[in-house]
């Protein structure tokens, strides 16, 4: 079984190039698609609406005023297990942001250690440094695949020692890091 963070970080990652290259928040059709791009069967579509299912997750796409909400829940049922992805317009900071919260915040405790995607609405320029990737897997299990610029940024920020999963200290041996909290690993591609 997969966890949420499995589908919502490369979910952010696209909705954060989608915010890039069109200076705008995809709505939900557009974020319809993102998810079908990445393995979901589109269930139920309707004004924005969207059920989305595959072998791990059922997704559920809520079109709000201000953006949208992704619902990752995991096929267990265990609502402590799912995560949001929640896209916006921050009137106040005048940013597009895409981030992902604990979708049940009454049991959680900790920071998932993720930084939100935080787009300028007017230049559109990136103002924060996500570490987001897809996930894929090898004989010693899942790991987050992190293109070569996401890591050049990640090291600019000093914060090369934060697992950008769970917020854990990282364990660096090259260009891969193991994390002992979480136990993912993170590799950068060449």
């Amino acid at each position: 079984m997969l966890d949420a963070v499995t589908l919502a970080m490369p979910l952010a990652k696209r909705i954060g190039e989608h915010i890039l290259r069109t200076k705008k928040l995809p709505n939900g059709d557009e974020i319809r698609k993102i998810l079908v791009n990445l393995g979901l069967e589109s269930l139920h579509s309707e004004g924005g609406l969207a059920v989305l299912r595959n072998r791990w997750f059922v997704v559920l796409v809520f079109p709000k005023e201000n953006g949208t909400v992704i619902d990752v829940i995991p096929l267990t049922g265990e609502l402590s297990d799912a995560l949001e992805v929640v896209v916006y317009h921050d009137r106040k900071l005048n940013a597009l942001i895409a981030e992902i919260l604990p979708a049940n915040e009454l049991e959680y405790e900790g920071n998932i250690g993720l930084e939100p995607v935080i787009i300028d609405a007017g230049s559109g320029e990136l103002m924060s440094t996500p570490v987001l990737g897809d996930f894929s897997e090898d004989e010693e299990g899942p790991y987050l695949l992190i293109e070569g610029e996401t890591f050049r940024r990640w090291k600019e920020s000093g914060k090369l020692n934060v697992c950008p999963i769970c917020g854990g200290e990282l364990v660096w041996m090259g260009r891969e890091a193991h994390c002992p909290d979480c136990g993912y690993r993170v590799k950068v591609k060449n």
